[in-house]
């Protein structure tokens, strides 16, 4: 018989606490009734169907996809140069810098969304998608960082030292052999990355301006009880996309470690 371990009940508890209730939504958002309580007056998959006719939803959607795309490229590219940076070489203050790039994972959002808003609008740039693509930039990158590190702290330096004997140069080498090892890794960012602005909330709603992203939509929509079921069936659509990209991004960054791991080793995969 298994012994109870009183860490393992209250990680349990904590998990508990934390997803129950979020498990409701997608519960109530098949009651055929704007009103949110139990019992469910009956079964009804008529809010899904009024998504497809929402204009201003799809509009939103739209904004959400372009600014996602943008910045998950951008803070992924920006997480390879860093993460190969702090894990490959050394440099005066590469602590300090470090801890400045993963200063956005502690700092409050609405703290850092309300100094995006005056730097931006001291510089003279208008709020519109493309300032809440570089708030979400800014967001994204220490998340890449933190997945890209994992896949360089691992990799064998020796490959790109065999590639460069056999006279491919730096860049080459870069691509040809430092890439595709750590491509899983690179397309875990991705999705992780992509998932962070799909879902953020507090510096789309400082920065978007008159273009509104998905979750400001949403939020706009909850002042209305007649669109509250709208509401919990996007939010059930959203958390069901955002489940399975990070489910894709954990196989993915696991992958990529034991590939690095495998590439120690001296082999590929």
């Amino acid at each position: 018989m298994a012994k109870i371990r009183p860490l393992g009940i209250y990680a349990f508890l904590y998990l508990a606490f934390l997803y129950v209730p979020v498990l409701f939504l997608p519960i109530f958002s098949f009651n055929d009734s704007a009103i949110v309580a139990f019992p469910l007056k009956g079964i009804t998959t008529q809010w899904y169907a009024n998504l497809w006719s929402d204009d201003a939803m799809q509009g939103a959607l739209w904004n959400s996809l372009k600014v996602a795309v943008a910045s998950s490229l951008v803070a992924t590219v920006l997480g390879i140069c860093g993460a190969r940076a702090l894990t490959r070489y050394r440099f005066p203050g590469k602590a300090g810098i470090a801890a400045l790039i993963m200063l956005p994972l502690v700092l409050p959002e609405i703290i850092i969304a309300i100094s995006l808003l005056v730097v931006l609008l001291q510089l003279g740039f208008s709020l519109s998608l493309f300032s809440v693509t570089l708030g979400h930039i800014l967001m994204s990158v220490p998340f890449s960082i933190a997945v890209l590190s994992s896949s360089f702290e691992g990799f064998d330096r020796s490959l790109e030292e065999a590639s460069l004997d056999l006279g491919e140069g730096p860049a080459a080498t870069f691509f040809r052999v430092t890439l595709p090892i750590v491509a899983p890794g690179i397309l875990s960012s991705l999705l992780i990355t992509f998932t962070i602005s799909l879902d953020e909330f507090i510096v789309a709603f400082f920065l978007s301006g008159t273009e509104p992203t998905l979750p400001i939509y949403i939020w706009s929509q909850l002042r209305f009880t007649a669109k509250l079921p709208n509401v919990l069936a996007l939010g059930s659509l959203l958390l069901l996309a955002s489940f399975l990209l990070l489910s894709v991004a954990e196989v993915m960054r696991r992958r990529a470690v034991r590939r690095a791991g495998a590439g120690t080793s001296g082999g590929f995969l």
